[in-house]
């Protein structure tokens, strides 16, 4: 394993550590803030620090280069977001925890059938998704509640699906060449705009007065500045070093920080099947990504 790849590794396993315990953040600015205002304030606050940190302008080479980008900010930022928020109206955060990890599967196939990638899927992968999926399942249900709703069950499997094009639109940014923090802020941008109208469309206020609360001022930052700025240049980087299927499967373990956070921040108690549960996840996980996702096929 060369050094960009280790690097490539770190980057996501940081992204998903940081990823995994945004719930508490999000859980305490819900009190006073919707959905939609988290969302367009944490990545609005995100772009701003991009933009401080590397001021320098994009210049774009093409129109078509131009619409990945665009297509990114929509898929990644501004649709993702919305399915996962509008599905936790309908139906249980588990759920929607537990299908939000089939993105993994998602992006495996699409990556082999519409890059027409040179590699051949392998069936350690399928093996491991199942394992990671049954442990997922194990720490999402320990608590012995299953209720399933078609709606907010299908707007999950379609925020799973936007994520994986999201995650192959930054493969193919990343052969552009450009400055990742530069590419990370021009998602940014595009997906606050498409994320524009539908500000009218949910309860969104502009009410400066709640970012006074140093509680709320905190946690909004945590995640414009950790969750957003930082996490989207490491998890693009890690795209870029690892390819979008590698560091996708790395989205298993949320689940599993999730549960350890909620023991250690919030005192909460584990069950044993969430403990076999995180096992599984861990298994799966290094099928996946342990035991070569693809082989290469023979040249004739």
């Amino acid at each position: 394993m060369d050094k960009k790849t280790t690097i490539g590794h770190i980057a996501a396993q940081i992204t998903i550590v940081i990823w995994g315990t945004t719930f508490i953040s999000t859980k305490i600015l819900l009190k006073d803030f919707t959905p939609i205002e988290i969302l367009f304030f944490r990545f609005f606050l995100g772009l701003l620090v991009l933009t401080a940190v590397y001021p320098k302008r994009l210049r774009i080479k093409d129109k078509k280069q131009e619409r990945t980008f665009a297509a990114a900010g929509l898929c990644g930022i501004c649709l993702y977001y919305l399915l996962e928020n509008i599905a936790l109206t309908y139906t249980m955060a588990s759920n929607v925890g537990v299908i939000i990890s089939v993105a993994p599967f998602f992006t495996a196939v699409l990556s082999h059938v519409i890059l027409k990638a040179e590699e051949k899927l392998k069936a350690g992968f399928f093996v491991g998704f199942i394992a990671a999926m049954t442990g997922i399942c194990l720490i999402s249900f320990s608590g012995g509640t299953l209720q399933l709703n078609p709606i907010g069950d299908v707007l999950a499997i379609a925020a799973a699906f936007v994520w994986a094009v999201y995650s192959l639109l930054t493969r193919k940014i990343s052969g552009y060449g450009y400055n990742i923090i530069q590419t990370t802020r021009r998602i940014f941008t595009y997906g606050i705009l498409f994320m524009l109208p539908f500000l009218f469309v949910f309860d969104f206020s502009l009410d400066v007065q709640r970012f006074a609360e140093p509680e709320y001022a905190l946690n909004l930052i945590y995640l414009g500045l950790g969750a957003s700025a930082l996490c989207f240049v490491t998890w693009n980087y890690a795209v870029k070093m690892l390819g979008a299927v590698k560091t996708s499967v790395y989205i298993y373990i949320v689940p599993v920080i999730t549960v350890v956070t909620s023991v250690i921040v919030l005192k909460e108690e584990i069950t044993w099947m969430a403990v076999i549960g995180i096992g599984l996840t861990l298994i799966g996980l290094f099928l996946s990504e342990g035991k070569l996702i693809f082989k290469k096929r023979v040249s004739r």
